[in-house]
C-alpha cells in the first residue's frame, strides 16, 4: 500500500473509533444509578425542573405554619426524632403529613425513610431501633397540610449533641 493511500483508511478509522466511545458513553450513563436530591426527596432531574414549585410551596407554608426540629442530642441506639408543627399565632397542629428520610452524606448504603409517626400535642415523633452507624447523618422532612408543603433539612451528628439546618 502506497503512503498516499494509507491516511484514508486512519481516518475512517479514528471516526469509527470516536463513535464507538460516545456510544459506549451513552450505555454505561444509563446503566448509572441516580442519586436523589438531599433537598427534595426526587431525583436531581425533577427537583430542578420543579424548583420554583417547590419555592413557592415554602413561602406558602412559611407564611401559614411554623415547624421546629426539636431534637435534643440524638445517639445512635433508640433514637426518637421530633418535629412540632404550629400555625403562625402558636396553635398545635395534629393533622400534618410527616415523612423523614435519613442518610448519610457519602453513600446511600444505609438510607431509611420513616413515615407515620407518633402525634402528641403538635409533636410529631420518629423512633428507630438504631442509626446504623455512628458519625454525620441528614436528616430530611417533607412536611405536607393540604397542598401546602415544605421541606426541612436538618444535620446531625450522633457523637455531638450538635444539629443545624441546611
Amino acid at each position: 500500500m502506497s503512503k498516499g493511500r494509507a491516511w484514508p483508511y486512519a481516518i475512517g478509522a479514528a471516526i469509527t473509533l470516536v463513535f464507538s466511545f460516545c456510544i459506549a458513553t451513552i450505555f454505561i450513563t444509563e446503566s448509572s444509578a441516580i442519586q436523589e436530591s438531599d433537598a427534595y426527596m426526587t431525583k436531581y432531574q425533577d427537583a430542578d425542573l420543579n424548583a420554583n414549585d417547590f419555592i413557592k410551596k415554602r413561602m406558602a407554608f412559611d407564611i401559614l405554619y411554623k415547624i421546629e426540629y426539636i431534637t435534643g442530642k440524638i445517639s445512635g441506639d433508640s433514637p426518637v426524632i421530633a418535629y412540632r408543627v404550629t400555625t403562625k399565632d402558636g396553635t398545635v397542629l395534629n393533622n400534618a403529613t410527616i415523612k423523614i428520610a435519613i442518610s448519610r452524606p457519602e453513600t446511600d448504603k444505609f438510607d431509611k425513610t420513616l413515615e407515620n409517626p407518633s402525634v402528641d400535642n403538635g409533636v410529631y415523633s420518629f423512633t428507630m431501633e438504631k442509626f446504623p452507624k455512628q458519625g454525620v447523618w441528614n436528616i430530611i422532612a417533607k412536611v405536607s397540610i393540604d397542598d401546602i408543603e415544605r421541606f426541612l433539612n436538618i444535620k446531625t451528628d450522633t457523637r455531638n449533641p450538635r444539629s443545624y439546618e441546611f
